[in-house]
């Protein structure tokens, strides 16, 4: 593995730490400081559209900057979230900073580093290597967000060793600016990396229908994932089955574990039958065990399901990101990681407002039942319009000695 490689890995690691307790800290510091639910939605709102704008963005001035410039860029906008977001609590400026700042509700791969990154890492690996690269990418991120997870418990300890609250939750957003200091530490080792060709005209040219029809249908998947995000999915199991909250806590940390070690299997299963039957051939089977643990009155079938599914259905991460590189020029790489990745957090914003009025129902399963459905549909969609798309590597392997 080259140092390069090793120093991307190194950076998604951090991020990924920083952004797992963010992602808890975020919540509770809003409530801290008297917001009700409506302003908190506010303040995220701000936070999906801002990264959405910015992550597109990105794509758009990539293929004619310096990847490492806009690395260190992005890095920098880290240090500047963690260090301004505390000092402000009138709901304007909260806003206003949740929206240019870094810090994410979501628990996905969102911000305006992921299209850098992926756009770098395409281009330090062969065809061969590149889906076992992501692979690794995907699963030092996820590993090292469900540690920042634990992490987010620090205010507590803190707190009955005398410090305020208050400052307790600042202290964790200093330690975000602070691993985004690191990170621009590491991304400073990078070597420059402008693209080869430059784009005449737009930043996507011949792979442009590919990468709109990959972007409307990864957005549908992310319309119906959203209607069992996980805070919706731990309501679920709160309500219908009384589950306490450390046990839920114990729960998607196991569920985070066997998502984040599917991903070199993954990588593996690809090299045998393929990118896009991985994706779809995994993510079937996983529907169905959220379908089934709609319609279980038992807690323990039902956290069996839940991480039986857990263990297939990541699986298309690494395969899905892959993908995306292969069949694109590298000219278009961080332009295709950003329009792929934009509208998949629109859509994803919206359907948990759904879910939450579907709860109430007499079928409280009904958002799972509704997301595995959906999600079903959209696997069958994706491998009918890409089944005779191939990467260069598929392509080579089949072709006649």
């Amino acid at each position: 593995m080259s140092s390069d490689l090793q120093t991307l890995y190194l950076a998604r690691g951090l991020r990924g730490f920083g952004d797992g307790f963010a992602t808890i800290i975020l919540p509770a510091y809003l409530t801290a400081i008297g917001y009700d639910p409506i302003a908190i939605g506010i303040v995220f709102t701000a936070s999906l559209f801002g990264t959405a704008v910015f992550t597109l963005a990105i794509g758009a001035i990539a293929p004619r900057h310096d990847l490492r410039t806009l690395m260190l860029a992005g890095a920098l906008l880290m240090v500047l979230t963690g260090m301004v977001f505390p000092n402000f609590q009138h709901i304007a400026f909260v806003a206003f900073v949740a929206f240019v700042g870094t810090i994410n509700p979501s628990t996905g791969d969102l911000g305006v580093l992921i299209p850098l990154e992926h756009a770098m890492l395409a281009r330090g690996v062969s065809d061969e290597e590149r889906t076992n690269a992501f692979a690794r990418y995907s699963l030092i991120g996820t590993l090292s967000m469900a540690c920042g997870t634990l992490a987010a418990a620090a205010p507590d300890f803190l707190t009955r060793a005398g410090l305020a609250q208050l400052d307790a939750f600042k202290l964790m957003f200093y330690a975000y600016g602070l691993l985004g200091l690191v990170c621009v530490a590491l991304y400073r080792q990078l070597p420059r990396a402008q693209m080869a060709e430059r784009p005449k005209h737009a930043p996507l040219g011949p792979s442009r229908k590919v990468v709109f029809k990959l972007a409307a249908l990864f957005s549908l998947d992310a319309f119906f994932g959203g209607f069992v995000v996980q805070s919706l999915l731990a309501l679920w199991l709160f309500e219908h089955f009384h589950l306490s909250v450390s046990s839920a806590g114990v729960f998607f940390f196991c569920a985070s574990m066997l998502s984040a070690f599917s991903y070199p299997v993954a990588a593996r299963l690809a090299g045998y039958i393929g990118l896009i039957n991985t994706m779809v051939f995994t993510h079937i089977p996983s529907s169905i065990f959220l379908i089934l643990a709609a319609f279980s009155s038992n807690l323990y079938v039902v956290l069996g399901l839940l991480l039986l599914r857990s263990a297939l259905s990541q699986m298309d991460v690494p395969t899905r990101t892959s993908y995306v590189m292969a069949v694109v020029t590298p000219t278009e790489r961080a332009t295709a990681a950003s329009v792929t990745a934009v509208p998949r957090s629109l859509a994803s914003s919206v359907s948990p407002m759904f879910a939450g009025v579907f709860l109430t129902t007499a079928l409280p399963g009904l958002p799972l039942i509704v997301c595995g459905v959906g999600k079903i549909i959209y696997d069958l969609a994706l491998l009918y319009s890409f089944r005779h798309v191939k990467p260069p590597e598929e392509v080579r392997e089949t072709a006649p000695n």
